[in-house]
């Protein structure tokens, strides 16, 4: 097996896709690959992922490799860092069984990741899948007590938006997230609830021609076009008040607020739309398992935790919502709908006096012509 092309390098997996224009070698560092990243990569047409690190380390089931492989693409999984050294972006690799050659030297070698080799490593993940859960909740616990502040009093900053007895939607650019936008897309254009884009979750409402009112998080996945379309922009910072989003803000020479709390910038969207007096808030592609966390590089969710603990009983999360509901229209369904449109038809035909004595003058003819 040999596959030749050009690469396209970075150890941010969700800045390379960025760069990507289609059928590239990518070389990544990405220890336990998401199946978002995964797809990611796949949306763009990869034809080949080498990673520097593991792309499935045994510490818990992420299905980012497998999606990969189904999908076609090669994966040469730890090749090392020193690769990012011998190589740039816009060179022209050879990848031969497990080697990459360029020029006729061998730059780096790794393991390539076959469907059989994934399916091994997956079944022992998923019986490691324990020991990671006790250590998961024993964070959480322990990192609940430190950010109990969360949810007895987080001070919320003064916004612009009216929030107030209104519906917000919430959207993170999550696993399946556009399947869900796609399911609830008919709720945002009738009730026109607030929507809240959550860093990548901005651009993933303009990408279904919806403008966010307002724009939270660290700041380090949306794109300029997203900051620069007039939302209200929140940067979410440290608790001591550092907040190294705002410097990209002002970069652009927009206003931003700031937003002090411990946790995820989900969490504090949520926080936000419910103190601010929300009647109901619609989550979509929000992080709300161990698997979840573990592939964003968390060790546990204590502040998501205390954060749907507050806001949950006006908290609607419509994650996998397409799983639930599917609204395509089914071809039986159109069967259905015009044989239900014939019956008044055929009714109305049968019952009026006029189309009766066409129907007799019909039933002569026809046996006039028979030589009944």
């Amino acid at each position: 097996m040999e596959i030749e092309g050009t690469l396209k390098l970075g150890r941010k997996t969700k800045e390379l896709v960025k760069r990507l224009n289609g059928e590239e070698i990518v070389v990544i560092d990405h220890k336990d690959i998401d199946e978002l990243a995964a797809n990611s990569l796949i949306n763009k047409g990869v034809k080949v992922v080498i990673n520097a690190k593991s792309s499935i380390t045994g510490k818990y089931p992420n299905l980012g490799p497998e999606k990969l492989v189904e999908n076609g693409v090669l994966l040469l999984d730890e090749v090392g860092s020193n690769i990012f050294m011998n190589l740039s972006d816009g060179d022209r690799v050879h990848i031969k069984d497990n080697k990459v050659i360029k020029e006729g030297i061998r730059i780096a070698k790794g393991t390539i990741l076959s469907e059989e080799r994934l399916n091994t490593m997956l079944k022992e993940s998923k019986e490691n899948l324990e020991n990671e859960l006790e250590k998961f909740i024993e964070n959480t616990l322990e990192y609940a007590k430190k950010e109990k502040d969360i949810i007895l009093g987080l001070k919320i900053p003064k916004i612009d938006t009216d929030i107030k007895g209104e519906h917000v939607l919430i959207v993170v650019r999550g696993q399946n997230y556009k399947e869900d936008l796609e399911t609830i897309s008919l709720y945002i254009k009738e009730l026109r609830p607030i929507l809240i884009g959550v860093d990548g979750g901005a651009d993933a409402l303009l990408e279904f021609g919806f403008k966010p009112d307002i724009i939270i998080g660290d700041m380090d996945s949306v794109s300029d076009n997203a900051l620069q379309i007039g939302s209200e922009i929140i940067v979410h910072a440290y608790p001591d008040g550092r907040a190294p989003g705002l410097e990209r803000v002002r970069n652009l020479n927009l206003e931003a607020k700031k937003f002090p709390a411990p946790g995820t910038s989900e969490d504090i969207a949520m926080l936000l739309a419910y103190e601010k007096g929300a009647e109901l808030i619609t989550a979509v592609g929000t992080h709300s398992n161990m698997i979840d966390f573990l592939e964003k590089g968390r060790a546990g969710m204590a502040s998501t935790f205390l954060a749907r603990l507050k806001v949950g009983n006006k908290l609607v999360d419509a994650k996998g919502v397409n799983k639930l509901y599917n609204s395509r229209l089914q071809p039986r369904h159109i069967l259905q709908i015009l044989f239900a449109a014939l019956i008044p038809i055929v009714v109305i035909l049968t019952v009026a006096p006029l189309m009766q004595q066409m129907m007799r003058l019909l039933l002569i003819k026809l046996r006039l012509s028979l030589g009944f």
